[in-house]
């Protein structure tokens, strides 16, 4: 038996992808190790959307003793297979679903390889990674049919293609069985599910939810363009089961900006939607993603973003600062922003984005969300996630990890909400 350790870098996409990597390991006998020194084979799980998780993907595939073997796989590697000379095997994108017995084969591992049937084996948990941490990523679809301009997906992913449904329906009652309080659907372009199969997200969630007895469902990122105002009735129809927080992406708030960027939607189109959203789902939390200093950002562009995302008064935000990626169209762009630049409208950004924070924050107080409790904090608080993606913290002595409780929000200290639960019957 080996002591297997995996290293996820970057997306959740990533983590769905690495769970059932571990899990195909464990189907072999083999173990999975948190600790990365004592592990007989490192799996490292690489990601290249920025240049800073590119170098973080190369420092991650080390050795740290002797015969210790590095497996690489991800996009990064996908892009920039040269720096990982030194790992003993990189394997591409396509082949990630075989991962496990590509690299047992590969080593002469003892268990499962290729063909081989483990149909009439005892299956352990569906989800050996995410156990920890309560909520299990489902992979729902892979790759991206969008050429944003300062994006490597597609080229590293390929095109989109859409996962089976009923694969993803089994797979989110086995979890369900398994004690599973919350899953999470993700992909490369999650809102693209279904196109190529003639169907579409609202569909498979409606389909999710009608046929498992999963309690919480959340979704990943999507793109504006792809929601369709009819799914507002999900969040009705399944009550308390359907997360009421949306990651929809922005990029930029400027209306000259987003072309180039070669971005399907405008400011108006944007605001419509999340404006509807959150009339029609009273807590509904919309977080986003925002890029400054993308090459041409002009002082008035970036002055228009800052208006339209306080406009927008988002719950949350991941704030990048662009990343020039070779390969990329953007990359070869004129009038690239000087880092001192970027680092002037990060800040100015940042401040928008916390100050709509807080108070999204501050406005949960006296409001009773659904909670699953996740981690011990310290001996005197334990933290768990609402439905709408707020993080609340209560005493050991009210709530069990994994335990699903509607809780009244007490206080808010700094972004750190305390509140009473009381237990929801299963």
């Amino acid at each position: 038996m080996a002591k297997i350790h995996l290293q996820t870098l970057g997306c959740r996409l990533n983590q769905a992808e690495s769970e059932r990597m571990a899990r195909g390991f464990k189907l072999a006998g083999h173990e999975i190790v948190s600790d990365a020194e004592a592990a007989d084979l490192r799996i490292i799980n690489s990601c290249t959307v920025t240049s800073d998780a590119g170098r973080d993907s190369r420092r991650a595939a080390k050795k740290y003793h002797d015969g210790q073997k590095i497996v690489v796989t991800g996009c990064h590697s996908e892009m920039h297979p040269e720096d990982f000379k030194e790992a003993d095997i990189v394997i591409p994108n396509a082949d990630k679903e075989e991962l496990s017995a590509l690299v047992m084969e590969r080593f002469g591992l003892e268990g499962l390889a290729l063909g081989m049937d483990y149909s009439n084996q005892e299956e352990p948990a569906i989800y050996p990674l995410s156990l920890k941490n309560t909520r299990a990523f489902v992979k729902i679809q892979d790759g991206c049919n969008m050429t944003c301009t300062f994006c490597l997906t597609t080229l590293a992913r390929g095109i989109s293609r859409s996962r089976a449904a009923v694969e993803i329906v089994e797979e989110i009652n086995k979890l369900a069985n398994e004690g599973c309080r919350e899953a999470v659907l993700t992909g490369v372009h999650a809102g693209s599910y279904g196109l190529d199969i003639d169907q579409d997200l609202g569909w498979l969630v409606d389909k999710i939810l009608s046929e498992t007895t999963i309690p919480r469902l959340r979704l990943s990122s999507l793109e504006p363009w792809n929601f369709k105002p009819g799914w507002i009735d999900l969040w009705s129809k399944y009550e308390g089961r359907l997360c009421r927080h949306l990651h929809m992406s922005l990029q930029s708030g400027s209306d000259t900006v987003l072309p180039r960027m070669h971005r399907s939607y405008n400011k108006a189109s944007f605001l419509e939607k999340i404006q509807s959203l959150k009339a029609a789902i009273p807590g509904m939390a919309i977080t986003t993603d925002i890029i400054v200093g993308f090459p041409g950002e002009t002082e008035a562009e970036h002055a228009e973003s800052i208006a339209f995302v306080k406009e927008c008064d988002f719950a949350g935000a991941h704030l990048f600062s662009y990343s020039m990626r070779p390969g990329t169209k953007a990359a070869g762009m004129p009038d690239q922003i000087t880092n001192e630049i970027k680092k002037i409208r990060f800040k100015e950004m940042q401040q928008i984005i916390r100050r709509s924070e807080s108070a999204f924050y501050q406005d949960a107080v006296g409001e009773t969300v659904s909670v699953v409790w996740e981690k011990m904090e310290s001996d005197s608080k334990i933290s768990g996630l609402s439905d709408n993606y707020l993080r609340v913290c209560t005493s050991p002595d009210l709530a069990d990890k994994n335990e699903l409780t509607q809780t009244t929000i007490l206080r808010n200290e700094d972004k750190i909400l305390w509140g009473e639960p009381e237990l929801i019957p299963n």
